[in-house]
């Protein structure tokens, strides 16, 4: 896992009304990283799936990091809740739940998650 520069943009969100500040965060940074537009919706809806995920099953708030590195985007979405199942197969269309982090796996070129102190890094990486 590449190392996260000292100076990456982030922010923090700790409630439902921030997501929206999540989605405007990531899509101004991603583009003024030099991100092709259509790029940074699948990067939005990635970031957007996990911080909803984080509110709606850690029981609190987290932080997000990005910067690019050798035509790569990297962002971080670091919350206190249990590791992630990755790899899984794309839940049926009649299943009520279970399709975020599938959709996640699917839009990044590659998803990473790592137990840090206190919770749990995903690490998602997008071609500029």
């Amino acid at each position: 896992m590449p190392e996260q520069p000292v100076d990456a943009a982030g922010m923090t969100y700790s409630e439902p009304d921030d997501l929206r500040s999540v989605r405007v965060f990531v899509s101004e940074r991603a583009r003024a990283l030099g991100m092709a537009a259509e790029r940074i919706d699948l990067l939005t809806i990635a970031v957007s799936e996990l911080t909803t995920n984080t509110l709606q099953h850690s029981g609190g708030g987290g932080h997000i990091q990005i910067w690019a590195d050798n035509g790569h985007l990297f962002c971080d979405v670091v919350d206190g809740g249990g590791p992630r199942a990755f790899g899984r197969a794309m839940p049926s269309a009649e299943a009520f739940r279970g399709r975020g982090l599938a959709i996640v796996e699917r839009i990044c070129d590659s998803v990473q998650t790592l137990a840090v102190p206190g919770g749990t890094l995903v690490r998602l990486c997008l071609r500029l």
